[in-house]
């Protein structure tokens, strides 16, 4: 049954105890004609009633008993839409509410951004108050009461501001500065031996490569002629350091493998390395040696500020073929026999190359020349000489 009602009889209608009677109440925009359908169940009555009376729309009352009543709400005249008309573009406008995609949440959307950044400003807060809990305090005595420092005259909070602050770039000078000043013993005495020139190499791409295959994996690769260049390089003409900037963790059992037989004498990592501008710098005035004694075998061009000292190779990239370690043990004998007072003349010479080993092999092809050339000069000297005394003994040429 349907029955129109006026303004004032659909107000009446919205009061809650009708509503509460009702199946559902169904608003029909007045513009653009959507029909939203709102079922009267208790949670919902507060909601419904506030709709009927701030929409200005045509309402449907329908009751329980199927009667259908409809007016306009704050106007005159009836429902302009037909209940009968209007079934299937109720269901055309429920369904599009379906699949409307559902509404984001605070912190989704347009203010996830807000949320992410309030994180960060969180945890930075955070991270900055343990500091100050931790490296902000005053130091204590064994009885527990406060040291007196130079921050303690300041007021509380920029005390501990102040004293973290020291601590922090105390931390920072150790990260970057070496362990220590002195990173090798001093030299030996009598009666043992001391080598006398020192040998200082970089491990990776100068004695080993880092190297994958599927059935190994990750592996450190030994570089040809290694064992040449330990056996003919070592004691007692040098003394072996390696000092690398790889972790100690990592770098020791290498070179524990490396050097079964113990010709390396130190082993220096990366905590004795200086930190700046973005690389691991060697310090050789730290290594407690004669520096005109010590020759340094790399490849990175900024991992020592000595240049006079540094020999510079092209970085190994695991070829098999490759025999620079058998030549660098040659050079390096050739000087520590030569018994050169400074090693850095030898090494200015030889670094003006861009290749210093072939520079050193071209210098041996002509000594070598020479010596053969030398050799060949005294055998014809010699054979004159006698030729010379054959004839001053029998100056008619004939033997008796």
């Amino acid at each position: 049954m349907h029955q129109g009602l006026s303004a004032s009889a659909l107000r009446r209608l919205s009061s809650s105890t009708v509503l509460s009677q009702c199946r559902a109440v169904i608003a029909v925009s007045r513009h653009d004609r959507n029909i939203f359908r709102s079922y009267t169940k208790p949670h919902y009555l507060q909601n419904q009633k506030i709709l009927l009376r701030s929409l200005q729309c045509s309402l449907a009352f329908i009751s329980p008993d199927q009667s259908r009543y409809y007016g306009v709400l704050g106007g005159k005249g009836n429902d302009p839409v037909k209940t009968e008309d209007n079934t299937e573009e109720n269901q055309q406008n429920d369904n599009e509410k379906e699949k409307e995609p559902p509404k984001d949440k605070w912190y989704s959307g347009k203010n996830a951004w807000k949320v992410g950044m309030g994180c960060v400003i969180l945890s930075i807060c955070s991270m900055v108050g343990n500091v100050l809990y931790a490296w902000g305090p005053p130091e204590l005595d064994k009885e527990g009461n406060e040291i007196v420092d130079e921050f303690t005259s300041l007021p509380k909070w920029q005390a501990y501001f102040r004293r973290a602050w020291n601590e922090a770039n105390l931390f920072k000078k150790m990260i970057e500065q070496p362990t220590a000043e002195r990173l090798l013993p001093d030299p030996l005495r009598e009666p043992y031996h001391q080598p006398p020139y020192t040998l200082v190499m970089e491990m990776k791409d100068i004695l080993v490569h880092p190297d994958w295959t599927l059935n190994t994996g990750w592996r450190f690769k030994k570089r040809p002629g290694l064992d040449y260049l330990l056996q003919h390089a070592g004691p007692p003409l040098f003394e072996i350091v390696i000092y690398t900037k790889e972790q100690g963790m990592t770098a020791f059992p290498i070179i524990t493998s490396l050097d079964p037989q113990g010709f390396i004498s130190y082993r220096l990592f990366k905590d004795s390395t200086l930190y700046t501008k973005g690389h691991h710098v060697k310090k050789l005035d730290n290594l407690n040696r004669d520096l005109s004694k010590v020759i340094f075998i790399e490849c990175d061009p900024q991992a020592t500020s000595h240049t006079r000292n540094t020999f510079m190779l092209r970085p190994w990239n695991g070829n098999d073929e490759d025999r620079t370690l058998v030549t660098l043990a040659n050079f390096l004998r050739t000087v520590g026999t030569s018994g050169v007072d400074d090693v850095r003349t030898v090494l200015d010479y030889y670094n003006q190359s861009d290749e210093p080993l072939e520079l050193f092999l071209d210098n041996q092809r002509k000594l070598e020349e020479q010596q053969i050339a030398f050799a060949q000069q005294r055998s014809q000297e010699k054979e004159k000489k006698n030729i010379a005394g054959s004839w001053a003994i029998n100056p008619f040429g004939r033997r008796k």
